[in-house]
């Protein structure tokens, strides 16, 4: 099993969060993961990406060569596209549609749109809106690494299991918003058939 997977976002976004997630969940099935640390500005708005390895071998690097990433996890679309040349021919792309406009020059929603359609292997979630229906904007991560979990190599269950640890000092309620998050993405994900 080998899973190479490059979170973007931008700061205050959630980006640490699905690495924790992440993290937790390639541990509990006894994987080794290597996370290279966040670069970039991690105060709100600004760009944060991270490379995470995850093998069941040993793992040399924690950086992801361009053309090998199996997975891009965004929370941003415009943030997607900075890594698009780490993405392999096979990997997939997931990201939140709904943009943070951190920037005066902050592209069209349209054009982005049409960028990504051009990966073969994309999916789009309005995860903001979705975030919202359940009651909190914040869990919008949540919900784009729902959508990824059926692309890494990792039963699911595990990645209850990894927000149960991460968010359950945080209570049962945050706890229980998060896992929602986490199904209803998983679910798009499916229902979309890829």
């Amino acid at each position: 099993m080998k899973s190479d997977i490059i979170l973007a976002g931008v700061g205050g976004q959630g980006i640490l969060s699905i690495a924790a997630s992440i993290g937790m969940a390639a541990l509990e099935n006894n994987l080794e993961v290597k996370q290279a640390e966040v670069h970039g500005m991690s105060q709100r708005g600004g760009a944060v990406q991270s490379n995470m390895r995850i093998s069941s071998r040993s793992i040399a690097s924690d950086l992801i060569p361009r053309g090998e990433a199996d997975l891009i996890i965004s929370v941003e679309p415009m943030e997607s596209l900075r890594y698009l040349p780490w993405l392999s021919g096979q990997g997939w792309l997931i990201t939140n549609i709904n943009p943070f406009i951190n920037i005066p020059d902050y592209p069209d929603l349209d054009s982005l749109k049409e960028t990504i359609k051009d990966v073969p292997n994309h999916l789009f979630l309005d995860a903001d809106a979705i975030a919202s229906d359940l009651g909190s904007k914040k869990v919008s991560n949540m919900v784009v690494l729902g959508a990824a979990t059926p692309y890494i190599d990792i039963p699911y269950k595990s990645f209850e299991d990894g927000i149960r640890k991460i968010f359950g000092r945080k209570g049962e309620e945050i706890v229980r918003l998060n896992l929602e998050a986490l199904r209803i993405g998983r679910d798009l994900a499916e229902a979309d058939g890829n």
